[in-house]
């Protein structure tokens, strides 16, 4: 605030504080002498940061300008003085941080204290306080940056929501004729849950603001302080120094877990809990693929039951649940009890995994602790559970389907193949936390969740 006074009684010519300035017709002041120079310079009475010509060759004198700067400079000079003795300030006390003239440096207040002159204790304290404020100044900058990710997120929860309602359309349009009920209550779970995401990251977006704002005043206030004149600048030193202190420590923002939407919950199984009031049959899913999870070069199907690889990267959030490193995605359900089976079409794939991951395991980074699966790699086919090491196995012909059979209570997961009806390998574990279907694949070819044929006979209670 300081800095932006001084700058208002600074002649735009010669950039000192104003004196005599005289005010034009264009509302323009300036020093009575710097725009007779100016004009005298140029030959012509325009203004010299307009260029509006001035209808008058002696300008008013603009009072009210005049006596602003005469009191900031008498206030200024009394700045430089010692209160006690009227005399200039040229020295600062260490031991009481402040500044005080030669009589003071001689008086029992002082007596065996340390001195530094104005001008190197002001440039001392300066690179104190640029010290201090350099944190805040970081963590502002990556606030910043923080703030475009919870932007970026909240544009990818309205383009899901956009998605999962076309896609439900489509379903819906199938049986329009005996659904329209249905459709509505989808739609309107769906934009309840739009609603309350897209309000949830409005309200994290708003919280960052606020802190990026009261980061940025911190900072402002720091760096008016550091262009102010010395003496101002040591009188305010320590009262600068303890606001940027006293602020606690900052955690850096994180996209909270769960903020998109729960496309797996509108979409998984849809047909399913559309057609259970027909009880008729139905294709059923085992696992649902769960794109929160997804590496943002992977591609999921509509159904969310096939997954294949992409060369181009797609832009999504960096939410905790996805994937970075791993090129994977994970089933939507955990499994921590009972035992669940699914059969996936690897086809003519030459390089993928399947199995189970625990609910502990890291998304981000390349570990690989928690994990029990079989994959093809290098022509190999391979088993590992980790921290165990890799094991090749032999596999008759080339598997075309792999069924995961995982039994949770009895502490079993099963590979076999289901076109030869062979058992291909075992894990036997003691299970202690929620698994959740694994697939990876670093091939163009799609790995496909085959889907079921079962009759459906569901409690509305569950829907």
């Amino acid at each position: 605030m300081a800095s932006k006074l001084v700058e208002g009684l600074c002649c735009p010519v010669c950039t000192n504080i104003y004196t005599e300035p005289v005010i034009l017709s264009c509302s323009h002041s300036f020093c009575k002498g710097c725009l007779q120079r100016w004009w005298t310079l140029k030959d012509t009475l325009a203004c010299p940061v307009c260029r509006r010509r001035s209808s008058k060759d002696h300008p008013k004198v603009n009072l009210a300008l005049m006596n602003l700067c005469e009191t900031f400079l008498s206030e200024r000079d009394a700045e430089d003085l010692c209160s006690l003795h009227s005399e200039k300030l040229k020295l600062v006390c260490l031991d009481h941080q402040q500044p005080v003239c030669l009589i003071c440096k001689d008086s029992e207040i002082h007596a065996n204290h340390t001195f530094r002159p104005i001008n190197e204790a002001a440039e001392q304290h300066k690179k104190k306080l640029q010290e201090t404020v350099k944190p805040l100044t970081e963590k502002l900058e990556v606030f910043k940056g923080l703030k475009g990710d919870f932007v970026q997120a909240e544009q990818h929860i309205k383009t899901q929501a956009q998605c999962t309602e076309m896609r439900i359309k489509e379903e819906f349009r199938k049986f329009h004729h005996f659904l329209i009920m249905e459709e509505e209550a989808r739609l309107a779970a769906l934009r309840r849950e739009e609603e309350q995401k897209s309000q949830r990251m409005k309200e994290e977006i708003s919280a960052l603001s606020r802190e990026i704002d009261d980061l940025s005043d911190t900072v402002t206030a720091a760096e008016d302080q550091l262009r102010a004149e010395d003496i101002p600048f040591l009188k305010n030193y320590k009262s600068a120094v303890e606001r940027v202190q006293q602020r606690p420590p900052l955690k850096d923002p994180q996209l909270p877990i769960g903020a998109l939407i729960d496309q797996a919950k509108h979409l998984g199984n849809l047909g399913v809990k559309i057609w259970t009031r027909m009880k008729d049959l139905l294709s059923y899913s085992p696992v649902i693929l769960d794109p929160n999870t997804s590496h943002p070069n992977l591609t999921l199907s509509d159904d969310l039951t096939c997954v294949s690889l992409e060369e181009e990267e797609k832009q999504h959030p960096d939410n905790p649940e996805r994937f970075d490193l791993l090129v994977s995605v994970v089933g939507s359900e955990g499994f921590d009890s009972g035992t669940h089976s699914w059969d996936v079409y690897v086809g003519d794939s030459i390089n993928w995994t399947l199995g189970v991951i625990a609910e502990s395991f890291k998304r981000k980074g390349d570990v690989l602790t928690g994990h029990w699966r079989i994959g093809l790699g290098s022509g190999q086919y391979s088993v590992r559970s980790s921290p165990n090491p890799e094991i090749v196995i032999m596999v008759q012909g080339k598997l075309q389907r792999v069924r995961v059979s995982l039994d949770w209570d009895r502490g079993t997961l099963s590979f076999s193949d289901p076109d030869g009806n062979r058992l291909i390998h075992t894990f036997k574990y003691r299970f202690t936390e929620r698994l959740f279907p694994f697939f990876n694949t670093e091939d163009k070819l799609p790995l496909k969740i085959l889907q079921l044929k079962m009759g459906v006979k569901i409690n509305k209670s569950s829907l």
